[in-house]
């Protein structure tokens, strides 16, 4: 351990000692904080004058990087970790807040289709992205429910000049995976157009050879994605968006040593249409639409094609919103209103359910001096289930001189109970137990008791007063410094959440087995410090140095720890355990780290992206008896994955590509689902 905590120091120090030597010069880094962004307040702004924790992956870091998924390259970024659940889907967690808390936009729409709070980050391929906007801290006074931890907007390339351009490309790796892509750009005079297709093929992979499932079964996909722009008028433009995707999975079970086999497909739809009108020099208004629909069906047959188990998702929302942005010297008032309307049909729902939900937002951005720039908004959403939430926000930005400034926020988050947790009707076939959603509770289990199945429920239980949306207070303060080339970004926050929902035995089944529901529990916090570095040593080589330090914990626990201090150990005796032992939350990790060097040679016009990335142990379970995580439980040790791509490109328009992602082949099978082994690729591309 101290080798790897040396390791990075000496990265760190080498990046600030070489910058103390430096002339001045037009460098990358320096270049990408003038990159204008519009993810975090919904208008125009220069990254490094944003008051709010944010991160910008470029379209030309995704391509060096070698990388098809909008899972993989997330995965490369400082304080992002990808959280497989129970499903093999890999979730997102930011400043140690789970996926649930976490809005994913494309082209600033969300995308819906969550199991169990988690989205399927590989149903988006990278292949037409502009760049991507990660917004870290609570954003709901924007954005409203799972924006609680923050925003990802995906954004896609635009033709900006009358043109004809675009790409081919193909790329085989490991596992007999397959990746194809067509991105065509075109504009003439007012009328413009984007076509994107990707397809996606894998024979999946097996971590543990002794058994006869596969840890991904084989699959594919493709995805269409059209969009038409129109100028009206310098002062009017249409968009009109499209997106499909379509994936086809081999589904295998083993069931009391009996082979099952099926697919699973899902499908997703959605189409988005906007006006932009500028009124005048100082009145911007947007007028969007937006519709949406994911569905996913599975099913399971027995050796003799007799169905054992089918399951089916349907959801769909719409969205009409407005907004409008009046500009005042140097002063900026966003404004905006819109409707959700959103329905879920799926299997363990007794009928389809909707939301709908009314809400309206509004920004200032004000800039008193040269130095400071302070932004204040509220939003205020009515919901049709769960109580009205009133969300505001609060930050500052203070630029000391031409090289640094200083940046803080505080802001209020919500995460509105979902579906699941409302409306679920569950219960296992083969284990016994039942989870009840808590709007379907209290009827659900009158039933079983008159049918004879519940032998007591707990005392103290009731359902009378509504589940409310879990909330949190979030807080950053950060400094962004750029002087010749080095370039860093520092941000401490702290988050805390309450109401927030988790499951509690509410009966006792005749079976022995328990019946859950969700209520509002606990209250959790985390709090920590992020920081980026980069330093061009030569217009040649670039090394840049992230790291994350997290604590996460349950405040209830620490409140009540004389419940939680007695364990175990492995001779089955009782022992005492320490506050100080308590680890904390579930999966978070109190160290990740990464070190990314870029080197090209011009002369061979080739690119060379190694990036190390480390992730400090974490626990999984329980297994010591007394439901919490404690450092005498079962722990994920510490590991390092280097990721390795080079580029090589021919003349102006082929570019040949080969590399390895986990190229020192780290795998765990029984711990870590969704590393895979070391992965080769190789890919060529056509541009034209």
């Amino acid at each position: 351990m101290k080798i790897k905590i040396t390791l990075f120091a000496a990265v760190l120090f080498c990046q600030i000692s070489f910058s103390q030597e430096i002339k001045k010069d037009s460098v990358s880094a320096n270049e990408l904080s003038e990159v204008k962004v519009t993810t975090a307040t919904r208008t125009e702004r220069v990254l490094s004058s944003l008051p709010l924790p944010m991160t910008i992956i470029t379209s030309e870091a995704i391509i060096k990087s070698g990388v098809t998924r909008l899972n993989e390259i997330l995965s490369e970024q400082t304080g992002i970790i990808l959280i497989p659940d129970e499903s093999g889907f890999e979730g997102i967690q930011m400043q140690g807040l789970d996926a649930a808390y976490t809005m994913i936009l494309i082209d600033g729409v969300p995308l819906v289709g969550r199991s169990a709070g988690v989205l399927d980050l590989s149903r988006v391929s990278v292949g037409n992205i502009e760049r991507i906007e990660i917004v870290k801290g609570a954003s709901s006074a924007l954005y409203g429910s799972e924006a609680m931890g923050g925003v990802i907007n995906v954004i896609t390339k635009r033709p900006k000049k009358d043109m004809f351009s675009g790409s081919l490309s193909y790329r085989y790796a490991t596992f007999n995976t397959s990746d194809a892509n067509t991105n065509l750009l075109w504009k003439k005079k007012k009328f413009s157009a984007n076509l994107f297709a990707n397809f996606y093929s894998t024979d999946g992979y097996d971590l543990d050879k002794s058994t006869p499932l596969k840890n991904v079964e084989p699959f594919y996909n493709f995805t269409i994605q059209p969009k038409i722009y129109y100028d009206f008028s310098e002062n009017l433009k249409l968009i009109m968006s499209n997106r499909f995707y379509d994936m086809k999975m081999d589904n295998v079970a083993i069931i009391d040593s009996e082979n099952y086999k099926g697919d699973a497909k899902e499908k997703e739809w959605n189409s988005q249409v906007k006006l932009e009108h500028k009124w005048s020099s100082k009145v911007y208004s947007e007028y969007e639409f937006y519709a949406t629909n994911y569905k996913n069906d599975s099913f399971l047959n027995d050796e003799n094609n007799v169905t054992y188990e089918s399951a089916y998702y349907n959801q769909w929302l719409l969205r009409p919103e407005i907004r409008t942005t009046l500009s005042l010297k140097n002063d900026k008032l966003t404004g905006g209103l819109g409707l959700n309307y959103e329905t879920l049909d799926r299997t363990y729902f007794d009928k389809k359910v909707e939301f709908n939900s009314q809400y309206v937002f509004l920004q200032y951005d004000y800039n008193p001096t040269e130095r400071w720039n302070i932004i204040a908004g509220f939003r205020y959403d009515n919901h049709s289930v769960y109580a009205s939430q009133f969300s505001p926000k609060l930050a500052a930005n203070y630029k000391i001189n031409e090289n640094l400034s200083l940046k803080s926020s505080v802001g209020y988050g919500y995460k509105a109970p979902d579906f699941r947790q409302l409306y679920f009707d569950f219960t296992n076939p083969s284990v016994g137990y039942t989870v009840l959603g808590y709007n379907v509770a209290e009827a659900r289990l009158d039933q079983l008791q008159e049918q004879g199945q519940i032998l007591s429920r707990a005392e103290g239980i009731n359902f009378n007063s509504p589940l409310e949306a879990e909330s949190s207070i979030n807080f950053n303060f950060g400094t962004f410094y750029k002087k010749n080339k080095l370039r860093i970004d520092a941000n401490a926050f702290y988050n805390s959440i309450e109401n927030l929902i988790d499951t509690r035995v509410v009966a006792q089944k005749t079976n022995g087995q328990n019946v859950f529901s969700y209520f509002n529990i606990s209250q959790i916090f985390t709090y920590g410090l992020e920081f980026n570095s980069t330093y061009d040593f030569t217009k040649q080589l670039s090394v840049s140095f992230g790291y994350q330090y997290l604590t996460a914990k349950d405040k209830s626990v620490l409140d009540n720890f004389e419940d939680y201090q007695y364990i175990r150990n492995s001779d089955l005796q009782t022992v005492q355990i320490n506050k100080s032992d308590y680890f904390g939350l579930y999966n978070r990790s109190k160290h990740t780290a990464n070190i990314k060097v870029a080197y090209s040679i011009p002369k061979s016009k080739t690119d060379i992206n190694l990036r190390i990335f480390y992730r400090s142990k974490y626990g999984m379970f329980d297994t010591n008896g007394n439901q919490i995580l404690d450092k005498y439980d079962t722990f994920v040790a510490d590991y390092f994955i280097t990721n390795l791509s080079i580029s090589k490109y021919i003349g102006d328009k082929f570019m040949l590509q080969g590399g390895a992602n986990n190229l020192l082949d780290f795998t765990d099978p029984s711990q870590i689902s969704n590393l895979a082994g070391r992965q080769l690729f190789a890919r060529i591309q056509y541009n034209f």
